[in-house]
């Protein structure tokens, strides 16, 4: 290799070393700047998710389940990757007016979905919100509230006598037309929830 030839490949090494350095440093940046306007939209999500699965409250108090005391635990730490699940206990006048689960179901179409299920002492659905999905725009989108009407029929549902599973499959639910997945992600989703709280409203799940 002559002395240009080695010159110019060593110049060429030195400018892809900058390069990569240059840019690690500004996807650094990038990511210091923004990481917490994008931490602090999801809090806001949250919170306003739970204001609207569960009746009025005065006090919120979020407690953690272990998942090791669930039916299906191994399930839930494969798909979770955590040890417990977040559960928020809702008061008013230090009396239980709900329980809201942040849930989730991985037999989506397009993935995980995540749900905000509220939950009435006495078991019963108080209201769910879709907190996030990658389901195909016009279909299994109608799960949202705001798409359709497909998540009012579980509303003052007790699971344990309304089998949250569709119809096809020997449930209660009237699927999304042309979505059976994405309903039967909900619905399993809707069980995970149930499933985690149980004890605290004093129901046994269905499943």
């Amino acid at each position: 290799m002559s002395k240009k030839i080695a010159s110019n490949f060593k110049n060429i090494l030195i400018s892809l070393l900058l390069i990569t350095v240059l840019s690690a440093g500004l996807l650094s940046l990038v990511y210091k700047y923004t990481q917490a306007p994008i931490e602090t939209t999801k809090v806001d999500k949250k919170e306003n998710a739970i204001k609207k699965v569960l009746p009025a409250y005065d006090k919120l108090e979020e407690v953690k389940i272990p998942i090791e005391n669930q039916q299906g635990s191994n399930v839930f730490k494969k798909e979770m990757a955590a040890d417990s699940l977040s559960v928020y206990k809702a008061f008013k006048a230090d009396k239980l007016v709900g329980v809201a689960v942040e849930t989730f179901s991985d037999r989506g179409f397009g993935g995980r979905v995540r749900l905000m299920a509220g939950f009435s002492p006495n078991g019963n659905i108080f209201k769910i919100e879709v907190l996030s999905h990658s389901e195909t725009p016009g279909l299994g989108d109608k799960m949202e509230a705001a798409k359709s009407n497909f998540p009012i029929q579980f509303e003052n549902k007790n699971p344990k006598s309304y089998k949250l599973s569709v119809k096809k499959d020997g449930g209660d639910v009237d699927a999304i037309t042309a979505a059976t997945i994405s309903s039967r992600a909900y619905c399993d989703a809707v069980n995970k929830a149930y499933t985690a709280i149980s004890n605290i409203i004093g129901e046994t799940s269905n499943e």
